[in-house]
């Protein structure tokens, strides 16, 4: 039996209501009236294609940590050896932080640490191969991963967690619907803003601030941008700031079905001097 199952804005059907009476016979006949005007305000809801590709990303982004944690953890061995060395330690560094005489239980850590790395690598290394793959077959991915410091794990998840992007109306919702703008709590003739909501997926919005800050060191404007924002509101602030505007960015990319040039090119900044294309 193939039926297709449509999700409904529950909150716009009810404003298509010329009666205020609520019945479930007349909620049915609604639904029929307004599907038969093809009008009925439809939830956008991922296939089971899309969210198959998320556990593909939520696995790789659960091994990472993992093996963060256990660097961490050899980090800190060789520290109390005397070894002061970060990334040396995984290059050149590697045979000394073996070779240091240690405690026996301390000896046991280090060597079942270092095989837990040895046999996490290969595995993200697979599916960091399987991310690729996945990014080749998707025009848009590939697209997105055109913005400087959008590597291809980021387009991807941009793209499968955003969906469609007409279903949003401006860069605002996407941030919204991301997480990345501020909770309020105002009343009367104060207002006051405080952390940011966090809704939405945590995996793309971690992603977005690890690649909003490739961007700055990338992009001599970003740079300017950031350093103005940490000087005025702190670091954390500013991260989060360049988050949501290369998510806006990578928005209309998507929804514009432009590459970066073409965003610069056409982009918001069309006009301006130096970017006078815009106008032709």
């Amino acid at each position: 039996m193939q039926i297709e199952l449509w999700i409904g804005d529950a909150a716009q059907i009810q404003t298509k209501r010329v009666r205020k009476q609520k019945t479930d016979r007349q909620d049915a006949l609604l639904i029929l009236k307004l599907m038969l005007k093809d009008d009925f305000p439809q939830i956008w809801v991922p296939r089971w294609e899309n969210r198959d590709l998320r556990q593909l990303l939520w696995h790789r982004h659960g091994m990472v940590q993992a093996r963060t944690r256990i660097m961490n953890q050899l980090q800190a061995v060789a520290l109390n050896e005397g070894l002061r060395c970060k990334k040396r330690l995984w290059r050149s560094e590697r045979q000394r932080l073996e070779s240091f005489p240690l405690a026996p239980w301390a000896s046991r850590r280090r060597h079942e640490l270092l095989e837990l790395l040895d046999r996490l690598n290969p595995t993200i290394a697979e599916l960091s191969q399987a991310v690729q793959q996945e990014v080749e077959k998707c025009s848009e991915a590939q697209r997105l991963a055109t913005h400087p410091g959008v590597g291809p794990l980021t387009a991807l998840a941009f793209v499968l967690i955003i969906g469609k992007a007409e279903r949003f109306q401006c860069g605002k919702q996407v941030a919204s619907y991301l997480g990345l703008v501020p909770l309020e709590d105002s009343s009367g003739n104060r207002r006051r803003l405080g952390h940011i909501t966090k809704q939405g997926s945590s995996l793309l919005r971690f992603l977005l601030v690890e690649a909003a800050q490739v961007t700055v060191r990338s992009l001599p404007e970003w740079r300017r941008r950031y350093f103005h924002l940490m000087m005025r509101r702190g670091r954390k602030i500013a991260k989060v700031a360049m988050a949501r505007r290369l998510a806006v960015c990578l928005y209309w990319m998507m929804r514009q079905g432009w590459d970066y040039q073409q965003w610069v090119k056409f982009g918001s900044h069309v006009g301006q001097p130096g970017n006078r294309h815009g106008v032709q």
